[in-house]
């Protein structure tokens, strides 16, 4: 029997505005930060919404605060059925993790949707209308976007980006989707102005049936397999965002990652490259210790006229970067080039650069305590990004690792641990796994810890030790060492001690200021 559905592809942000919406039933499928934000825009636009999670209402309390009072039809708890949530509905928005083809979602959710996407696929008429937050976001937003992903790097990248396009007052600039707010709670208050900086994840790719004006890519490595079985299975759902690109816009990739160079033949959007060796024509790269372009062209999308000038030369010294790594230069070149796309100057990019310290719990300094600095990397749950944080200090060095394995190929993590640690504190369900290949790799000490905050202690002990064996010896003439870095970069997930990563990485904080605070008691903190 024909249902009556929402029309995504004639909806507009000016028809929800008018009304479009108002009376429509419409079922949102979770009550996380995507589900409150999308159960919130519509019970706004007027539709009368019925929210479905699987958990009971007991477990849900402060998410159902945030929906600020609207009147919506809550139906939470194992018992309910999800097909029944829908039942008259003319469409469903998801939260990312919510869909048919992932274990992210419950497995009678799962059944129950792909009904739902079989019954669309017969007749579109039969069955509501899906889409995810994402998507609808993309569907309406009214200004240029920029999607930025990759296997890791890609919060820093989106995050240095919205800093330096926020330095042009004459385009507001505005971060969302995986890393902070659900961009749908915006979307209304958007201009063709504006300037949309979008992280996407694997989860959100499958779901999005459109692409951005730009499309940043940091690199395409190996994470997530549990969720997608396969390398080429996660390969194939991060090539998604190059295949939609908009053929006037540009896709900015990676030279030095072999995986995301090879999407430079997809499409016929402008191709900007960077690499930390020297710049390519049309592209970025590090010359005489310079970040540098060559021949870049901005494409007409993003506001490129007749003849669109190319823009060239010295861009800002590496040395002036505030993050750390070699990674990082590549992460803030991947920045850099898109927003040269979009018409900054040399000199605005330079400043800003130059100020921009970082991300929460991505090689974030949390503190120095008695001459042992604190590096709080909980982001880091990839072996790629744990060799970049090995890679980006120098020795004396502990790193704490540990958590619940992802099922990624750890191998190439151990010879790197032994090069660059001289020590490893592991935690967590993975603890004992890493403890064997590190110390089968080389790694010179490694310990077991009960806890986070017992990695902490013990990590600063060893630290010291390693300080107190670095020191000259009496009447030498040789400089003390001077700092160790205690660095938490776990390879692994957070979920077997804690909700999420920067659960683990506030945790983190946490140890690290009681640490403070007891040798601040015996005078020797700074």
């Amino acid at each position: 029997m024909a249902v009556s559905v929402v029309d995504l592809d004639r909806l507009t942000a000016a028809g929800v505005r008018s009304g479009a919406l108002a009376g429509k039933p419409i079922t949102v499928l979770g009550l996380a930060r995507s589900g409150i934000a999308l159960a919130r825009f519509f019970a706004d636009a007027g539709a009368e919404v019925t929210i479905y999670d699987g958990r009971a209402a007991s477990e849900l309390e402060s998410a159902i605060d945030m929906l600020g009072g609207r009147r919506m039809d809550l139906r939470l708890g194992p018992d309910v059925q999800p097909a029944s949530t829908w039942t008259g509905a003319t469409l469903i928005a998801t939260s990312p993790s919510i869909n048919p083809d992932f274990p992210t979602a419950e497995p009678h959710l799962r059944a129950a949707l792909r009904a739902v996407v079989d019954a669309n696929r017969r007749d579109p008429t039969s069955a509501p209308a899906l889409v995810s937050e994402a998507d609808l976001f993309l569907r309406l937003c009214p200004c240029p976007t920029v999607g930025v992903t990759g296997t890791k790097g890609k919060t820093t990248t989106s995050s240095l980006l919205t800093a330096l396009l926020a330095t042009d007052a004459a385009h507001p600039a505005v971060l969302g989707g995986n890393i902070g707010i659900p961009l749908v709670e915006r979307l209304l208050e958007l201009t063709p102005e504006h300037r949309i900086v979008i992280e996407l994840s694997e989860l959100q790719m499958p779901t999005l049936s459109r692409g951005t004006t730009v499309a940043v890519y940091t690199n395409v490595t190996a994470d997530h397999l549990d969720r997608h079985g396969s390398l080429e299975r996660y390969r194939a759902v991060k090539r998604r965002l190059a295949e939609m690109v908009d053929p006037d816009g540009a896709l900015v990739l990676n030279a030095d990652d072999p995986v995301v160079a090879g999407y430079a033949s997809i499409g016929t959007a402008d191709v900007v490259t960077y690499r930390r060796g020297p710049a390519a024509a049309g592209g970025l790269g590090v010359e005489g210790g310079w970040i540098l372009a060559r021949n870049v062209v901005r494409p007409a999308a993003t506001g490129g006229g007749p003849g669109r000038p190319e823009i060239g030369g010295r861009i800002m010294p590496v040395a002036e970067l505030a993050i750390p790594g070699d990674h990082n230069v590549s992460n803030a070149m991947a920045a850099i080039a898109a927003a040269l796309l979009f018409g900054l100057s040399p000199e605005a990019i330079r400043a800003a650069a130059g100020t921009f310290s970082g991300v929460e719990h991505r090689l974030e300094n949390v503190a120095v305590v008695a001459g042992v600095r604190f590096v709080n990397d909980s982001q880091g749950t990839q072996p790629d990004a744990v060799i970049a944080a090995l890679r980006a200090f120098p020795k004396p060095l502990v790193l704490i690792a540990g958590g619940r394995d992802k099922g990624v190929d750890l191998s190439g993590l151990g010879p790197v641990a032994a090069q660059r640690a001289d020590a490893a504190v592991l935690i967590g369900e993975s603890g004992p796994t890493l403890a064997r290949m590190f110390r089968a790799d080389g790694v010179p000490r490694v310990e077991l810890a009960s806890s986070l905050d017992d990695a902490v202690d013990r990590a600063d002990a060893i630290a010291r030790d390693l300080m107190a064996a670095a020191e000259p010896a009496a009447g030498a003439s040789a400089e003390p060492s001077g700092e160790a870095t205690v660095v938490l970069s776990p390879a692994a997930a957070s979920f077997d001690m804690f909700v999420d990563y920067a659960a683990r990485g506030r945790a983190f904080r946490a140890a690290v200021a009681s640490l403070a605070e007891r040798r601040n008691g015996e005078g020797s903190a700074r």
